[in-house]
């Protein structure tokens, strides 16, 4: 007798359309079938998956010892949501050539149910980030005696809702600073600023309003800019790795000697960002609102605004005072970190994302009945680009230039 072949083993999910796009949050069950074709009669072992789902930390520093002396050290961490694993058809031993047991399977496309429950406890969102990620997959394995295994893996994308509906987050957010430039034994009058945006939790997609208020009274022209950072924060053996990146700006205009300038809820989109993640031990992701004028020859005056990038839309009801400029909003506790004077230029696209994964990553977008219910059509079309969009362009303005050390403005007249 001729053994058959296998032709095809895939792994679908039920909570889906032709959009094929799982997404599941903490709690949810997750269903879905093994399909193996194949031609002809074959004998097989068992049908195993194994679901895990886990976020990752690796990077390398590289050290010196002495004079000659050089090492790398490398830091990784690992933290495991949960990991299941389910035989479909067969038995649990696979490590023999035994004929006793086989199952055999006729040609055809055969299909095989399976199903999990994903923990209550919170899940961080699917990431990827420079120096670590956060996924969850499902693989199947074919087992057959003489044969080497057949695998497949699958990814399926988790949410870890943030809803933006909370006091906490429907607060304002404003700030007041001032700056007064010296140059030797003279000085200028002072530089003022303050802003104000209406809420701490946004959704990708939504416009941020921007109030403030720039006074002018040094001899210098300044600019009033704003800018929105993405803070990536990756933890391994008591070490911290940061990766710091600009994901929108915008520019007001000059402001010469004695002027004042006032943004009366001046917008700057949010593009498709990962939403925050802050309930993961080993990595987190902040965002923040940087409101600053940029001054010539001197450190820039800067305020920043805590942000939150949720999941959960605000509701109609939610603010008295805000305007959703698209069907959005979300929630989370920001955990404030520093931004440095020169934030790190993030990861080329290539280097994060494969051409496969971008390419299926544009199919059209779509998901089960119960998580539309949570999260609407446009919402969840922008959350669903931020994981294989390639990230902004780096930094096209930077807040915080170096400093020179030569130049020494003169003194303003008095």
């Amino acid at each position: 007798m001729v053994l058959g072949k296998v032709k095809s083993l895939t792994i679908s999910f039920d909570c889906l359309n032709d959009s094929n796009v799982p997404v599941y949050s903490s709690g949810d069950t997750v269903s879905g079938r093994v399909s193996l074709e194949v031609t002809g009669e074959i004998r097989v072992k068992s049908l195993k998956i194994h679901a895990r789902g886990h976020a990752k930390v690796r990077w390398t520093e590289s050290r010196n010892a002495g004079s000659n002396t050089a090492y790398t050290q490398n830091y990784t961490e690992e933290v495991e949501y949960f990991n299941h694993k389910d035989i479909l058809i067969g038995h649990e031993r696979d490590d023999d050539n035994s004929e006793e047991g086989l199952h055999t399977i006729h040609s055809g496309r055969h299909e095989y149910a399976f199903s999990f429950e994903l923990p209550q406890t919170p899940l961080a969102t699917s990431f990827e980030g420079r120096h670590g990620s956060v996924r969850y997959w499902v693989k199947a394995e074919l087992h057959r005696p003489w044969f080497l295994p057949v695998k497949l893996k699958k990814e399926f994308t988790v949410f870890e809702h943030i809803d933006i509906n909370t006091p906490s987050l429907l607060s304002p957010q404003a700030g007041t600073k001032e700056k007064t430039l010296c140059c030797w034994f003279c000085t200028s009058g002072p530089i003022s600023l303050s802003a104000k945006i209406e809420r701490k939790g946004y959704t990708p997609g939504e416009s941020i309003q921007i109030f403030a208020e720039i006074e002018n009274c040094s001899s210098r022209v300044v600019v009033p800019k704003a800018a929105i950072y993405q803070t990536q924060a990756f933890y391994a053996k008591g070490k911290m790795k940061e990766v710091k990146q600009l994901i929108a700006n915008l520019r007001g205009d000059s402001l010469s000697s004695g002027k004042t300038e006032t943004w009366n809820g001046k917008q700057l989109k949010i593009p498709p960002v990962s939403p925050s993640i802050l309930d993961c031990s080993i990595i987190r992701v902040e965002y923040s609102l940087m409101v600053y004028v940029d001054i010539p020859g001197a450190m820039d005056l800067f305020l920043n605004l805590p942000l939150v990038i949720g999941t959960i839309p605000l509701h109609p009801f939610g603010s008295r005072t805000s305007s959703v400029s698209s069907q959005c909003s979300m929630n989370m506790n920001w955990l404030g970190l520093t931004l440095p004077e020169r934030p790190e230029a993030p990861p080329s696209y290539a280097e994060v994302v494969t051409e496969e994964q971008r390419q299926s990553s544009l199919a059209p977008l779509g998901a089960c009945d119960d998580f539309e219910r949570v999260l609407p059509g446009p919402l969840f079309a922008y959350i669903q680009e931020f994981r294989f969009l390639p990230p902004p362009l780096y930094s096209e303005i930077d807040p915080n230039p170096d400093q020179p050390t030569d130049d020494r403005p003169s003194c303003p007249s008095r």
